[in-house]
């Protein structure tokens, strides 16, 4: 058995459908960040465990969870509310757990958008470390969302898990990458800065996770980004296959890409500005 952390933040429309996904286990927790909708009152018409802790981070939620949330079972699967457990998936994770080749599994995801499976355009499959063995993994911060620490080997599960990734309208998911497009902009000056490009994972990376992870880097020095994400995504990835839920769901990332690219450019407005600023009031005050 495994237990399941599922993590929250004003999920009313989606708490319920997680959580009876999730009832596979016997132990389900619900980590939320304070809501202020109904999500703790539909949580609470469930066998779970409810705990809250203000929202700081990505990485830093998920840390707090799995020093502070003591789990009844040795391996623990992260999920979030606009996610869903399967049958399948949860036995594969099951059997993986009992062999503890590895302390941590990558899950692939199959993002659900207007009501289709959009594969091709989310460069399917595209994993994401879900499963993992308590004490043996961590989170730190990147951008907006997080990288995991792993103190031994990782694996690869062969089931993925639904992703309902505009299940609250477009508004939400706007609203949402409106706000995700600041902490990516911090973090991809951080990286022009510091990074480099890791040509041998880009070719002849062993897994997609590292060549994911390279094709960032190179994607981020890329001259017209949106642009050229946008064809990449429709044209050479084939979202134009996906229909109109395809093209929709390309031009929302371009966008994205465009976001980051004004909040960046503001960023740095705002630093070369700040030397000035500070001559004047230094000025001022000796006046």
């Amino acid at each position: 058995m495994i237990s399941i952390y599922i993590l929250t933040y004003n999920e009313e429309l989606d708490i319920a459908a997680c959580i009876e996904s999730a009832l596979l286990s016997d132990d389900v927790v619900v980590l939320d960040s304070f809501s202020s909708d109904r999500t703790i009152e539909i949580a609470q018409q469930y066998p779970v465990r409810i705990v809250q802790h203000v929202f700081e981070s990505h990485g830093r939620q998920r840390t707090w969870m799995l020093q502070t949330v003591p789990p009844r079972h040795e391996w623990i699967y992260i999920l979030e509310a606009d996610e869903r457990m399967t049958p399948e998936l949860f036995a594969e994770c099951v059997q993986s757990a009992q062999s503890e080749q590895h302390c941590g599994y990558y899950v692939a995801e199959r993002v659900l958008f207007m009501n289709r499976w959009i594969r091709r355009s989310t460069q399917f499959p595209r994993y994401q470390l879900r499963l993992l063995q308590h004490g043996q993994v961590w989170f730190s911060d990147y951008g907006h969302a997080e990288r995991e620490v792993c103190t031994g080997t990782t694996g690869f599960l062969r089931e993925t898990y639904p992703h309902y990734t505009c299940s609250k309208g477009l508004s939400r998911w706007i609203d949402k990458h409106n706000r995700y497009s600041t902490d990516e902009a911090v973090e991809t000056l951080k990286q022009l800065e510091a990074g480099s490009i890791n040509w041998r994972n880009l070719i002849f990376g062993k897994t997609e996770i590292d060549r994911r992870r390279a094709l960032k880097d190179l994607s981020l020095r890329m001259p017209l980004r949106p642009i050229v994400r946008f064809v990449y995504m429709y044209f050479i990835l084939g979202g134009w296959l996906d229909g109109r839920a395809g093209f929709t769901w390309c031009t929302l990332q371009a966008f994205y890409e465009y976001l980051i690219l004004l909040k960046m450019w503001e960023l740095r407005q705002s630093i070369a500005t700040q030397p000035a600023i500070e001559m004047t009031e230094k000025t001022a005050s000796k006046n």
